[in-house]
């Protein structure tokens, strides 16, 4: 299993009313592109969120929440979420504001 087809069903539900989503499979799961940038996604039953770096550290001091790292150096501006930390549909929906409120910031690309 590449990534938890459940978990990207909330969110394709949640970001349907959203304009210019893209589904792409990147870092070996789903992720959901908002105006061709990277928004959330998940790996495996991990949830992934681009905060930008400055919303980094205050992320990860969240509950379930720490560093996105494949490679060893964490990607600094993108989290990962366990599972405890978005069971619930208003976590999810809260993650999945941190994302949007950061890739609506940038450039369409």
């Amino acid at each position: 299993m590449a990534y938890d087809e459940g978990t990207a069903q909330r969110l394709r539900d949640l970001l349907v009313d959203q304009d210019e989503v893209v589904e792409k499979k990147m870092f070996g799961g789903m992720v959901f592109m908002v105006r061709g940038n990277m928004c959330i996604g998940v790996n495996k039953e991990t949830l992934m969120v681009r905060v930008g770096k400055e919303n980094h550290n205050e992320a990860i001091s969240q509950p379930y929440a720490r560093p996105m790292d494949f490679t060893g150096k964490p990607m600094q501006g993108f989290i990962f979420v366990d599972t405890e930390g978005y069971e619930a549909d208003e976590d999810l929906e809260g993650w999945l504001k941190r994302g949007l409120d950061y890739v609506l910031t940038l450039p369409a690309k």
